[in-house]
């Protein structure tokens, strides 16, 4: 399977914090308001997803399940692309029931939403797709969930995933040393080949560029992706984060921050 398309930069293990899904919770219904217009890398993730389902032969889902649907970014995609679904089941942490309703008001399609965390709450049917995007990098086991997956799949069913890999927001990560634990492509598709035929794996690199790491840190918080500690930075702290990233991720176009999108697509053995 493919490499980033970019030369890999040694940075700093940092310390991996064990995501508290309370606090997940807490920091992405706060920044709902916001997440629209800040989730650059998450249309961009979202828009690519759909295209390899696609590429890859599921053209008519009609039972279809979401995980981690946050406000309707990939919902609305799918009601657009996919007029054959009967039935959008769509699954958060935080209850955007209403939002997602708002966002799918133009569509002859009413979603049914199931509140809580996927990896805990039963499912009520079996599907011809499921699907996430921007999502499982968050949870605690992802190979017990990919197994149960497999059990609400319809024969032939697709399972469809987008998450971030090990160089996700590695300047930040550098720099704080707080970050998640990315595991790697080649890790992820081991854990599907138990369950799945893989139709489709990649990875790539995407840089964004910030004027100042103020307006990286307020990016974060404004798609809730600052949920890994819960802790207030010291005024110090802060000013020495400040200080190395201009020193360390400065260059013509700004102060960079680095996304590691990995896109799988798999089949029901």
């Amino acid at each position: 399977m493919s490499k980033p398309d970019r030369t890999h930069i040694e940075v700093a293990r940092p310390l991996y914090m064990p995501t508290d899904k309370k606090q997940i919770g807490r920091r992405f219904a706060r920044a709902a308001a916001t997440y629209d217009s800040q989730a650059h890398i998450q249309y961009r993730v979202a828009d690519r997803l759909l295209d390899l389902v696609e590429e890859s032969g599921c053209t008519r889902p009609q039972d279809v399940l979401e995980i981690g649907c946050c406000t309707g970014l990939l919902s609305r995609r799918l009601a657009a692309r996919f007029p054959s679904i009967q039935t959008l089941y769509c699954n958060d942490l935080v209850d955007f029931s209403v939002t997602i309703r708002e966002k799918l008001g133009g569509h002859a399609l009413s979603p049914v939403f199931l509140p809580g965390d996927i990896e805990t709450i039963d499912l009520p049917a079996h599907f011809d797709l499921i699907i996430s995007s921007s999502t499982f990098h968050w949870l605690h086991d992802l190979p017990t969930l990919l197994a149960k997956l497999r059990n609400h799949l319809q024969p032939g069913g697709f399972l469809a995933f987008s998450m971030y890999g090990p160089e996700n927001l590695r300047e930040v990560r550098e720099i704080s040393g707080i970050g998640l634990e990315y595991p790697d492509l080649a890790t992820v598709e081991d854990m599907l080949a138990d369950h799945y035929r893989l139709l489709h794996s990649s990875q790539h690199l995407e840089e964004f560029f910030f004027p100042d790491p103020m307006a990286i840190l307020q990016h974060l918080r404004q798609t809730g992706v600052n949920s890994v500690r819960s802790t207030r930075w010291s005024k110090g702290r802060l000013q020495r984060f400040i200080e190395a990233y201009r020193q360390r991720f400065s260059g013509d176009q700004g102060l960079s921050l680095t996304y590691h999108p990995m896109y799988l697509v798999a089949r029901l053995c």
